[in-house]
């Protein structure tokens, strides 16, 4: 008899316990994982875009990006799929083995897309895309992918779009409120791979629905998973950006932080590092600063002074 009330108290306690792991495990809302203030520093991370920026129309091989981002002393790699010279599984796995024998998290991915568009056809098309990165995401163990919104494309070039601030006219008979069903469909179709690939989609404010705080906050907020939360660019507010960081703060996962040294492509930006510092310690992030230098200095001096800056801000 003594024996069986053991058994039943064991059997009860063993359950009480798994029930409280499992659900400890599961993922949690942005709001219930913000800290106070953490004396941590964030790790700084590179993305390969910054050795390569596109110039002279040929692509920097991501190996070489990998290898001196080890030598100048970051933390992690951020790779930019356009920069991916293939998507086979060797490729992907010596990328992987190249960032861990340089001491490296591969931490992140930026990919292009666009649900901006009443075209179902076209949305789906980017959707299937994005699907298609996320796998190639948890292939190479990289747990956060930038996903945009996309924009009207009204605007034909890149230039004009930037001598526009950004801003560009909707599609004739459409608004933005139009465009944002469109999107939020679009990104919950990606859900379910991004939980099971366990790839956290971080929406970035990157020009269309994006290009203000109000506006990628909206849709995140209307998706409400921890799945998808914010990607925050420090370039890509180009008037008074500290107030509009801020607000995005609380539900940031990832940082890209913009330097310009020898002024920039479009634009440049007088960015004060120690106050962007101060408001992501504030909101409690303590995720990983991905550099992205955007100016015409060589890259081979500039992204180490960037470092420096990002350390330093960033402690």
């Amino acid at each position: 008899m003594m024996k069986q009330i053991h058994r039943r108290q064991f059997m009860a306690a063993a359950t009480a316990s798994t029930a409280a792991v499992l659900a400890g495990s599961r993922p949690l809302h942005a709001e219930e994982t913000k800290k106070k203030p953490s004396p941590r520093s964030n790790p700084i991370a590179v993305s390969t875009y910054s050795f390569w920026r596109f110039n002279k129309g040929q692509k920097l091989p991501i190996e070489d990006c990998i290898e001196q981002a080890g030598e100048m002393g970051f933390d992690g790699v951020d790779i930019l799929h356009r920069q991916m010279s293939s998507e086979e599984n060797g490729y992907l796995q010596n990328l992987k083995q190249r960032a861990m024998i340089n001491g490296l998290d591969l931490c992140g991915m930026s990919i292009h897309q666009g649900f901006v568009s009443p075209d179902k056809d076209k949305r789906q098309k980017n959707i299937d895309h994005t699907i298609k990165c996320i796998e190639l995401c948890y292939k190479l163990g990289i747990p956060c992918i930038r996903i945009n919104t996309g924009r009207w494309g009204t605007t034909k070039s890149f230039s004009e779009l930037m001598a526009n601030r950004g801003i560009e006219p909707p599609l004739e008979g459409y608004t933005d409120e139009d465009a944002y069903p469109w999107v939020i469909e679009s990104m919950e179709k990606c859900l379910p791979t991004a939980e099971k690939c366990g790839v956290t989609m971080g929406l970035e404010n990157h020009w269309g629905l994006g290009r203000t705080p109000e506006g990628v906050m909206r849709i995140v907020n209307a998706i409400d998973s921890p799945w998808v939360q914010v990607l925050l660019d420090t370039g890509n507010f180009l008037e008074d950006p500290y107030d509009k960081l801020e607000i995005c703060a609380p539900k940031t996962v990832f940082m890209q932080a913009k330097t310009y040294y020898g002024g920039g492509t479009w634009y440049t930006l007088d960015l004060d590092y120690p106050r962007i510092g101060r408001i992501m310690k504030n909101a409690g992030f303590t995720g990983y600063v991905s550099l992205e230098f955007e100016g015409k200095e060589d890259a081979r001096t500039a992204i180490p002074k960037s470092l420096k800056v990002l350390r330093e801000a960033f402690a």
